[in-house]
């Protein structure tokens, strides 16, 4: 049994920037204390995204995550670039959300993990 409890590794606290790994690594390790916000628009959401994102395009992000969000919820975002997730990161604290990580590598990093996506790509692929 002590063999077993030394091999649980408890994942990292949220950073302002993460890689995939990190957050699949809270995911796996089953944590519910966190939203996953993908910022591109709909069709490209609908297209294929990270399994378990919401969407809330960049042009709607602030007022959508004030109605659905707390302020000290972990979200983890993500665009169509870097540069898109740096500006929705941005947004979100200075909205006031305290724990926001930009996912580096985004959707595209993610897809290369082969970590599970869904939507219509996901349904071909």
């Amino acid at each position: 049994m002590a063999k077993f409890l030394r091999s649980i590794v408890v994942p990292k606290a949220i950073q302002d920037r993460s890689c995939v790994g990190a957050l699949k690594d809270r995911l796996d390790w089953g944590e519910p204390a966190l939203t996953i916000v993908d910022v591109r628009d709909r069709n490209a959401f609908n297209t294929g995204h990270i399994m378990g994102a919401i969407v809330m395009p960049l042009n709607e992000l602030v007022a959508r995550a004030r109605a659905s969000l707390e302020l000290v919820r972990d979200i983890y975002v993500y665009g169509e670039t870097d540069e898109q997730t740096a500006e929705a990161a941005s947004e979100l604290r200075d909205a006031g959300y305290q724990h926001v990580a930009e996912l580096v590598g985004g959707l595209t990093a993610w897809k290369t993990a082969n970590y599970p996506i869904d939507g219509t790509y996901a349904a071909i692929g």
